[in-house]
């Protein structure tokens, strides 16, 4: 084709099933040989559903949703489609050859947009680290150097994109896991408000709510619009985010205005270092900002480094683990084991199962009070939060390994690399990856935005912004479509 479909974000590939220019089955075909050519370098894309999106992109009962016609990636953990396979980074579930009946809410609404589903992304193993390296189907690569982690837990996804594979792909996020891969990925990547998308009808909340989906993008519009098509109360949903003003993607074209914005460098705590790449990357951008008429200071909630907070969240993390394969005991029929899991998932089960219902419950409590604490930093009168997404650029693959000998030593490491983001999750605050650095090796460095609870517009009208004076689009890895 004239028109090199790579290129384009999933916005301008609706546009053009929109105007009659390609057909959705042309699309899909065109994201299948990229598929096909890139992912035995990347292993990005663990599932192929080829047959069955080229028969949905056939169809004339294709929904005639924004993104019409618009090839898509479901990563495999928490979001699943009925009739296809689901295996959560489990070697076990793998083994099973198990698959979902239902559709989520969000696949639905995922379908119901007009993405067509073309395969599902790799990752880890329940999804409790910030790499994407199961051994139920090996290590994901980044694009951008094939020796480092994609990050994770959304590293398949984030590394398709950014490949070229699709313009778009399914995400979540726990404590970093969209923002993370969007950042080592060189994407961008928000993190939704607590309840702005449902995790219905299996889950009411993940990790205490926490957990949050959403997708990884190229661009800011595409973030935008495709929030507009998913996100909203489902009935039955124990929560939900404030509705919006207005549609979020008319905020791409308001003016931010004068922002007051606070800039935190180091890690709660100042406990350990931050990469000389990554307080570039931050100061860089407040930098930016303030040449774009923002005012900009080195403050932050006094909350923000309160000890208890990484201890509470860990005794959730883990009780959560612990819970998901007491769950997938019970559907499988079988006790699962320490055999039947990788090590690190074992240890942190291990850790879940010492917990009590009262310890977790003191634990969510102070979980509680901290978002409260955190809260009064932007009511008296910041509008963002600038951080370092990650302390330390991508890492070499194998970083967060665990052993038999020390099961819990990638997820000690894990714990320093989302110091910045998971405070957000605790909070549900909407928080955006934007990739606005990248280092003399040519590796991406994200610097993370927050936002008061409900306010993705601010982040979005600020983002936008960005976009237009960084200019990031243009940047193609060395494995590229």
């Amino acid at each position: 084709m004239a028109i090199d479909l790579a290129l384009l974000d999933a916005t301008a590939q609706a546009e053009l099933v929109r105007d009659r220019e390609v057909s959705p089955r042309e699309l899909v075909d065109a994201a299948i040989a990229r598929i096909e050519r890139l992912n035995p370098r990347v292993n990005a894309v663990i599932t192929p559903l080829f047959e069955k999106a080229r028969r949905q992109a056939s169809s004339p009962d294709l929904p005639a949703g924004p993104f019409r016609g618009v090839p898509f990636l479901l990563k495999d953990l928490i979001c699943h489609s009925a009739g296809d396979p689901y295996h959560a980074g489990m070697r076990l579930l793998r083994e099973l050859g198990w698959k979902e009946p239902n559709d989520t809410y969000l696949a639905e609404r995922f379908r119901a947009a007009g993405f067509v589903v073309v395969g599902k992304t790799n990752t880890p193993e329940l999804g409790p680290v910030p790499t994407t390296e199961p051994l139920a189907y090996g290590a994901t690569r980044n694009p951008w150097d094939p020796s480092r982690s994609p990050g994770g837990s959304s590293g398949g996804s984030a590394a398709a994109v950014a490949a070229g594979m699709v313009p778009v792909a399914h995400a979540n996020d726990g404590g970093g896991s969209i923002r993370i891969p969007a950042s080592a990925c060189g994407l961008v990547g928000l993190k939704p408000s607590r309840g702005r998308t449902s995790l219905g009808p299996d889950l009411g909340e993940g990790w205490a709510g926490m957990s949050i989906e959403h997708v990884v993008t190229r661009s800011v519009r595409d973030t935008a619009a495709i929030l507009d098509a998913v996100s909203g109360y489902v009935a039955g949903d124990p929560y939900t985010a404030p509705p919006p003003a207005r549609a979020f993607r008319e905020e791409l074209r308001a003016v931010p205005g004068h922002l007051r914005i606070g800039l935190r460098i180091d890690p709660p705590g100042h406990n350990f270092p931050v990469h000389a790449e990554c307080v570039a990357a931050a100061r860089a951008a407040a930098a930016l900002l303030a040449s774009l008429g923002h005012e900009v200071d080195e403050s932050h909630p006094e909350a923000f480094d309160e000890p208890e907070t990484a201890e509470a969240s860990v005794i959730v993390i883990a009780s959560g683990t612990a819970r998901d394969l007491a769950y997938w005991s019970d559907r499988t029929g079988r006790s699962i084991g320490r055999q039947d899991v990788e090590p690190i998932t074992w240890g942190i089960v291990e850790m879940g199962r010492e917990v009590s219902a009262v310890q977790y419950v003191r634990a969510v409590e102070h979980l509680h009070g901290f978002t409260r604490r955190m809260a009064r930093w932007w009511s008296d009168g910041h509008d963002l939060l600038l951080t370092p997404t990650m302390i330390e650029p991508p890492p070499p693959l194998g970083s967060f390994a665990g052993t038999p000998d020390e099961p819990l030593r990638g997820f000690a490491r894990a714990g320093m690399f989302v110091a910045h983001t998971l405070p957000f999750n605790i909070t549900g605050q909407p928080a955006i990856s934007l990739p606005l650095h990248w280092t003399a090796e040519g590796v991406p460095i994200g610097v993370q935005l927050v936002a008061a609870y409900g306010r993705e517009d601010v982040l979005i009208r600020v983002a936008a912004q960005l976009e237009q004076a960084a200019r990031w689009a243009d940047r193609r890895p060395p494995i590229w479509a």
